[in-house]
């Protein structure tokens, strides 16, 4: 029996792994680190919005004649303004108890931010209200609904991103990174080495339209634009409005010290047709994004460094979608990745 050699040596001789797995992040760091801190910050907006709820809800509950008469009300309205209180006090207790995304809970804020502008407006009509309280409790609860819009829509953003995948993945591939990026770069090679790629034509300046195989005997098509291209270093992309499926990212190719190869990384934000449903499907019929990255970045591995892909004599059908050509005795290598070179199979240990 024979396999597939899993390593890369360098001239130095050193083994490097094959393919590096990481923790799963958005496809940039610039915008990895700005998507945290706007995370971070809405969260601890919604905190801070859920105590002023909290404390204006006991106000409201223990003293209401006095918040009447703070808003123009001259202590009229009591009963009304406790039962503002139960629910200002509710939708603080929400945005505790929902947790570190609390969007429904911030968004029952603006639903009753609305509520009360709509009684103070009416309360403004009315000839027993003093205007000047009115006016100045007007203006506060304006305020306070802009920030609960906004806490809600940037819980809500990352709520809707949840339903996507964010990935990294990476492979030291034995070639400097003018070669990897010329043949990354014309993207009619993608079927080479991506399995479920059927075509990738380029349709106008950095624009490409992808034909891909979906689960179960399907095909999705989309249309795509890169969005940064630095010659040898890296390509980014993201796909076009309207596309069957939405995704971005980039693949850099980071030389190693010594020229020692050149590290490939991939990363991607993807999500799949039905959200969280598409995600599970794909995954139930051995599709899922992250094994495809895998494969792919094997399969890219081996054609560059060897002109062919290979598996061992023990998996016909090679790793799980990936189909490869049997090991062969190790010789002499073809150029420019062609398809008679030999493969990097080495014997069992």
């Amino acid at each position: 029996m024979q396999r597939t050699d899993n390593r890369l040596n360098g001239p130095s001789g050193d083994v490097a792994p094959e393919v590096m797995r990481r923790p799963r992040h958005p496809a940039q760091s610039g915008d990895r680190e700005s998507l945290a801190m706007r995370d971070a910050g809405a969260q601890r907006l919604a905190h801070g919005l859920a105590w002023f709820s909290i404390s204006l809800g006991l106000a409201q509950i223990v003293a209401p004649r006095l918040i009447s008469r703070l808003v123009g009300g001259n202590g009229q309205y009591a009963n009304l303004i406790r039962f503002y209180g139960f629910r200002e006090l509710a939708s603080g207790l929400m945005i505790f108890g929902q947790g570190h995304r609390p969007a429904a809970a911030v968004w029952s804020r603006v639903a009753g931010d609305a509520v009360d502008i709509a009684t103070l407006a009416a309360a403004g009509a009315s000839p027993r209200m003093k205007k000047g309280g009115v006016a100045w409790a007007t203006a506060g609860v304006l305020g306070v609904t802009a920030l609960d819009v906004y806490c809600a829509r940037e819980l809500s953003r990352e709520r809707a991103g949840q339903n996507g995948i964010r990935m990294s993945r990476s492979v030291v591939v034995n070639r400097p990174p003018h070669e990897l990026y010329a043949f990354w770069r014309t993207f009619e090679n993608f079927p080479r080495f991506m399995y479920h790629v059927q075509s990738v034509r380029t349709t106008g300046p950095g624009v490409t339209h992808w034909v891909v195989n979906g689960p179960a005997g399907t095909t999705v098509e989309w249309d795509a634009r890169i969005t940064c291209d630095t010659p040898n270093e890296r390509i980014s992309w993201q796909t076009l409005e309207g596309a069957d499926i939405e995704s971005s990212g980039s693949v850099r190719f980071e030389p190693r010290p010594g020229n020692r190869g050149t590290i490939v990384r991939v990363d991607l934000e993807y999500r799949p047709p039905g959200g969280k449903a598409g995600k599970l499907a794909a995954m139930l019929f051995n599709e899922s994004p992250e094994q495809q990255i895998y494969d792919d970045l094997h399969r890219f591995k081996q054609i560059v460094e060897t002109g062919e892909i290979v598996r061992s004599d023990g998996s016909p059908e090679g790793i799980g979608d990936v189909r490869q050509r049997p090991g062969q005795p190790s010789g002499e290598r073809a150029g420019a990745y062609g398809g008679t070179a030999a493969s990097s199979a080495a014997p069992a240990d």
